[in-house]
């Protein structure tokens, strides 16, 4: 079994995880829609996971909608009392599997409940407020009206904590002066590096960040500086990339994803990869103009 304890823990709300999480959205159907092409293999990676030490799995209901949700309380409820789920509200899916912003009162305390009643829950540990002011990415909009439905649902003991996706740093000063704001996930990795200085910023008052599509999303990320590294380090590109993120910052938190077994652990691995310094000053020289914070 993979030992991922290499790569330490960070605080997540009142939880301590391992910084080596699981996202489970592409155990949903193509598109992250619809049911998985194989049921038992989707049950299979969740409980691999947890069974190598993982105690944080990123989620959503819109993923399927509702199949990762229910795939995860299938696999693994009753739950590990040290497993903390994350969980994410603010969208919803068309019937042709489109993403649409769902920002009303109605939709985030609809998208609550049916967190709550998919994954066996009673509350949720933290739910991430999924801003969709734009489909190209973080875009400018006030977060005081969504937060403040939130902060009502965490008042009745439904949500423990809050946190937010896909925002900028006006976003996270505006979310922190309302609540306490526990994490931030944004798209960040090897090639995105536009939230260099919000981590500093972020790891200074212990906020964790968790970038989505660490491994490049629907298109991997792909470099002959990082397969060079990969090929002198007998790891695969993946795993360089992802132990570049452990290495980038203490706050960081990976939840990268999979449907496969054996791609997982070839993930988990990456917690016991370390890069030389060398390696590190070559890949960050993939952003272009990227400098670490």
């Amino acid at each position: 079994m993979i030992d991922i304890s290499k790569a330490g823990t960070h605080a997540l709300g009142d939880h301590t995880v391992k910084r080596m999480g699981y996202g489970a959205m592409q155990l949903a159907g193509p598109g992250v829609f619809g049911p998985p092409k194989d049921h038992d293999a989707a049950l299979a990676v969740l409980r691999e996971a947890v069974a190598s030490g993982v105690n944080h799995i990123d989620t959503s209901d819109f993923y399927g909608p509702h199949v990762t949700n229910q795939l995860i309380r299938e696999a693994l409820h009753p739950y590990a009392d040290d497993l903390v789920i994350v969980t994410k509200v603010g969208g919803r899916r068309g019937e042709d599997g489109s993403w649409h912003p769902a920002f009303s009162p109605e939709e985030l305390t609809q998208a609550v409940h049916d967190n709550l009643r998919n994954l066996g829950l009673d509350a949720l540990d933290v739910v991430n407020l999924r801003c969709m002011f734009s489909i190209h990415g973080p875009a400018e909009g006030s977060i005081e009206p969504l937060i403040t439905v939130l902060a009502e649902l965490q008042q009745q003991g439904l949500v423990r904590h809050i946190g937010l996706s896909n925002v900028t740093p006006t976003q996270i000063a505006e979310g922190r002066g309302m609540v306490d704001i526990v994490c931030v996930q944004n798209l960040y990795n090897l090639a995105h590096r536009d939230d260099d200085a919000l981590i500093a910023d972020l790891a200074r008052d212990g906020v964790a960040y968790a970038p989505f599509f660490p491994l490049g999303g629907f298109a991997p990320l792909q470099s002959k500086a990082l397969s060079d590294v990969a090929a002198q380090l007998g790891a695969t590109p993946m795993q360089v990339a992802l132990a570049w993120l452990l290495q980038r910052a203490p706050n960081i938190l990976l939840i990268p994803g999979t449907s496969s077994v054996g791609h997982l652990r070839e993930n988990l691995a990456a917690a016991n990869l370390e890069l030389p310094p060398e390696a590190v000053s070559a890949l960050d020289q993939i952003a272009t103009g990227a400098s670490p914070a």
